[in-house]
């Protein structure tokens, strides 16, 4: 069946407009954001016109109507993921995600002279935190260059550079250039090295199926803004042995007992 792109046009309001110079408006910066669809616009306006109310906080109509949403979401969201409820953790974003890799985990279990490969390749949300915690903690930072021929990483280079590593953090695809790094490849090399892995998938997942479980990673970070879902929100993925060496990285709320 042909893709009809008009109608696909036609549920995102924004695309309607027309600017200034008299043309219709035409959207390619997906990598930066992506536009709403109207049923996700729709959606939201709903929640807050019929039952905005605090989820798992109270006991009344609104409140569990909220907490219904909230999980029959999670649920959704994690099925589509290929991964059970359990694996996955809301955040506002990729960024938070990863963040949340290095303090709810890496803070949890690495110490001083223990090693976090990235590569250069990374979004600053997968370079940044690192850099912050190597300050802190003392952990050694290496980074995997990029091959500048082919535009893709120096495998070879990680291989050695992933020796006696604790952490691997890879870009799933490039937000830069575009390219998709072989992210089970380096699953592959840096279980063998006895390694967690986390896969920045920001601009992986708007743009391919992703089932976690098969995967084989320890963590991965997702950010629905860029996927035509809501600005605000994400989700990072993590393998049940990854979880169970987790500890707080927010405190308050929830966490209260």
């Amino acid at each position: 069946m042909p893709l009809d792109v008009e109608s696909i046009r036609n549920q995102f309001p924004i695309l309607q407009r027309t600017l200034p110079n008299g043309k219709k408006l035409v959207y390619f910066d997906n990598a930066a954001t992506s536009q709403k669809p109207l049923a996700v616009i729709d959606a939201m306006s709903d929640f807050y016109k019929n039952y905005h109310a605090n989820a798992h906080r109270a006991n009344h109509t609104l409140a569990d109507e909220s907490t219904a949403a909230l999980e029959g979401a999670r649920d959704r969201i994690s099925k589509f993921f290929g991964t059970s409820e359990g694996q996955m953790i809301y955040t506002g974003s990729a960024t938070e995600a990863m963040n949340l890799v290095a303090y709810g985990w890496a803070r949890y279990n690495l110490n001083e002279g223990d090693v976090v490969v990235t590569t250069e390749m990374e979004h600053h949300a997968n370079i940044v935190p690192w850099q912050e915690l190597s300050k802190e903690r003392g952990i050694e930072l290496r980074y995997v260059p990029v091959d500048t021929e082919k535009f893709t990483l120096d495998y070879d280079a990680m291989e050695v550079a992933i020796e006696g590593a604790s952490l691997v953090c890879v870009g799933h695809v490039s937000n830069v250039l575009g390219v998709r790094n072989d992210i089970e490849r380096v699953i592959k090399m840096a279980h063998s090295h006895g390694a967690r892995v986390a896969i920045d998938s920001a601009q992986g997942a708007p743009h391919e199926k992703i089932f976690f479980d098969d995967l084989g990673a320890d963590f991965l970070s997702v950010a629905a803004h860029k996927m035509a879902g809501p600005t605000g929100i994400g989700c990072l993925l993590v393998s049940d042995a990854a979880l169970s060496e987790m500890g707080p990285f927010l405190t308050g709320g929830s966490i209260v007992k």
